[in-house]
């Protein structure tokens, strides 16, 4: 037995699967061909390790299935011998079960056709995948199975399985030979210039953060009279058709079953106990919700609003909280679409008080899960609209058998899920409630729901491209990107942006970034930096901020040069600074050596430190020391940024007002006047 079994666990988000489960971890390795790996809607084994192919579509809420056999199709799926099926079978084994395991199907999915693209070139030469390493004239060809856009991703999830071969018991290519690997995809071709994600410049930013929270805000507002005028809507299909299950199931409804449309005056209907409430219109303004409507769902023709843009003003709502939370939590959108209603706790902290988690559905037992996103208050108003909604369609939809509600599901349903209102348009055929719809992209609900922004403000302004250039050079390259366009908004695009905006304050200019940062946690990076908490938080986010906080600090480091900068010990001082840190470093280097702590750079409230490690002064809660408002004089390691001068001449003004509230010769009095002397210096320094 080579794996620990103990550290092999099934985390894959939102699936029900716990340590009762077979499948929560194989009990041997290798594993036994029959060992359970996924399991049916009953809870009954699906999949077992021996097959030919994996079925977790109960799971998944669609059809996936992963092919070990092949041979269906000989371009996609190229069938395998018995020896490289095992061989797969390992690897894809320890992929989802083993240490850090993928957050979604959809990675899944993806390394499993790369691994599987190397093993069926390798079965096509008639070779065992794990002794590839011993046919140099087979491995010099494996470039050509992969697009330079995908070659990164190809090494980075060899080495994850190199590094525990030991574990797995075999692996495709060693260290050695993954090196080489890296050197023939860059020999075979020039590597495509990858577009990063786009950073949101603050005006488009701010504008769709508040647009949604107007949104759910509206929303809270109306919350009685919407919640109200549903149930009343509910119950007069139930009334009008004969039984709640009919009301949710039946898809062919009789014109003169329906109680929101107009009936002809011959009509039976209101002789047999049917009851008629005139165009829905009429019970809309009767509710006081018909402005609300007006607001957010467009019509399509010059008809009245009718029942069905009721339905879609709630699937709405749902969106717009999930989409607000995203903004927050830097969350993929399957994961932000993946929660349910008891997704958001509070935590006490020593260190930095009370503080928003918002949890994944696998961590309410688990505190080693990382499914875990510390975040901003502000998101409660959307926990809360989207509960709201949810809550109040399975009160209904728990009822219902054919959608195979579980316990769970009834106590604690998924803020986003399908829906089973009487009116819904659009069903596709009858899905238990177990089944996930797939989370629309940020141009889906835009095209969908053209009043959540308006096309003028969304339009890009050059000053938009060129905060965005900032953070993203090569924005303009597919054209997408240009000014009078609407800003192609993402949720990718959400996730980069925030983990930019903790760091990048001085990059932006002071009345936007506050403007921003006042809507996120000010903790919310020492969450995911320092130890605070016991609780694991979520990888991929703290990768991204990792990658944000260099990226930012290379930024920084690169603009010393330039006039914004100045060193209290004069010009000197900052060129024996700018010679130690930059040397011919281009950006890219910069980063690279942040990373390795090569070199140092961290943003004060006066511009910033090089002084490498931890100070005790801080230069955030108290700029005394470091502009020698102490006494002595200002500190060798600061560097004071002229662009923050409004900053600290308002704050300035606010702390000279307390120094004269204060006590005479109290310690409170002389540590203001000391930060009144600092600050005082500081505007003395970038003035000269």
């Amino acid at each position: 037995m080579s794996a620990v079994l103990s550290e092999l666990v099934f985390r894959m988000p939102n699936v029900e699967i716990n340590v009762k489960n077979e499948c929560y971890r194989p009990k041997e390795w290798p594993p036994n061909p029959d060992w359970v790996v996924s399991l049916d809607a009953s809870g009954n084994p699906l999949s077992r390790w021996k097959n030919s192919e994996w079925d977790f579509s109960p799971w998944v809420g669609k059809t996936y299935k992963l092919d070990f056999a092949g041979g269906k199709s000989q371009i996609d799926a190229p069938a395998l011998g018995l020896q490289n099926q095992n061989i797969l079978r390992l690897l894809t084994t320890w992929l989802l079960w083993g240490l850090r395991g993928p957050q979604s199907w959809t990675t899944l999915r993806d390394s499993f056709r790369k691994i599987r693209r190397i093993i069926a070139f390798c079965e096509s030469e008639g070779i065992v995948a794990s002794e590839l390493e011993r046919y140099p004239h087979v491995f010099i060809r494996i470039p050509a199975l992969f697009k330079n856009a995908e070659r990164d991703s190809v090494l980075l999830l060899l080495d994850r399985l190199q590094r525990h071969r030991k574990e797995i018991s075999t692996c495709l290519l060693g260290e050695i030979k993954l090196k080489e690997l890296a050197k023939l995809f860059k020999d075979s071709g020039p590597s495509a210039e990858i577009e990063q994600t786009a950073y949101i410049s603050p005006r488009i930013w701010r504008y769709q953060n508040g647009r949604l929270r107007e949104c759910l805000v509206d929303f809270y507002e109306n919350k009685e009279k919407v919640e109200q005028c549903y149930h009343f809507c509910v119950g007069a299909y139930v009334k009008n058709v004969g039984s709640l299950e009919k009301a949710l199931t039946s898809t062919d409804f009789p014109a003169t079953y329906l109680p929101f449309t107009k009936q002809r005056p011959s009509t039976n209907g209101a002789r047999k106990g049917r009851e008629y409430h005139g165009p829905f219109i009429n019970t809309a303004q009767r509710f006081g919700i018909d402005a609300l409507l007006q607001r957010w769902i467009t019509l399509k023709s010059k008809d009245l609003y009718d029942i069905r843009h009721f339905g879609a003003y709630l699937n709405l709502i749902q969106l717009v909280a999930i989409a607000y939370i995203a903004n927050f939590t830097l969350q993929r959108k399957e994961e932000a679409g993946g929660l349910r209603t008891d997704c958001l706790i509070w935590e006490n902290n020593v260190s930095v008080g009370r503080f928003a988690v918002i949890c994944g559905e696998t961590t309410k037992t688990d505190k080693d899960s990382d499914a875990r996103w510390p975040t901003s208050p502000n998101v409660e108003i959307a926990v809360h609209a989207a509960s709201t909604v949810a809550k109040m369609r399975m009160l209904y939809t728990a009822q219902v058998d054919i959608f195979q509600c579980s316990d769970e599901d009834k106590k604690n349903p998924y803020l986003y899920h399908y829906t089973y209102d009487p009116w819904s348009a659009v069903r596709g055929g009858i899905k238990p409630y177990h089944i996930r719809p797939d989370m629309p992209s940020a141009q889906n609900l835009i095209k969908r729901y053209p009043k959540i922004f308006d096309v003028g403000t969304m339009k890009i302004t050059e000053d938009d491209l060129n905060y965005a250039r900032k953070f993203t050079p090569n924005l303009d390259k597919d054209g997408k990107f240009q000014v009078g366009k609407q800003w192609p908004l993402a949720f990718h695009q959400l996730r980069r942006t925030g983990a930019i905006n903790m760091f990048a304050s001085g990059l932006l200019s002071d009345s936007s970034i506050q403007v921003i940062m006042k809507h996120t946690n000010p903790f919310q990076t020492q969450y995911y930096g320092r130890n605070y908490t016991r609780m694991n938080f979520n990888e991929d986010v703290k990768r991204i901020i990792d990658e944000a906080r260099y990226e930012i600090t290379g930024k920084q480091i690169g603009d010393l040069v330039s006039e914004r900068y100045v060193s209290p010990a004069g010009n000197e001082r900052k060129n024996e600074i700018l010679v130690n840190m930059l040397s011919s470093k281009d950006f890219d280097t910069l980063v690279k050596a942040g990373k390795k702590g090569e070199v140092f750079f961290r943003e004060t409230r006066l511009g910033g430190c090089v002084k490498r490690g931890s100070c005790e002064y801080g230069g955030i809660e108290s700029v005394a020391r470091c502009a020698g408002g102490d006494g002595n004089k200002p500190c060798h390691d600061a560097i004071f940024d002229k662009t923050k001068k409004k900053s600290v001449q308002r704050i300035l003004e606010i702390t000279q007002e307390r120094a004269k509230l204060a006590t005479s010769n109290s310690p409170r009095k002389g540590a203001l006047n000391a930060e009144v002397k600092g600050m005082r210096n500081y505007l003395n320094v970038i003035s000269k």
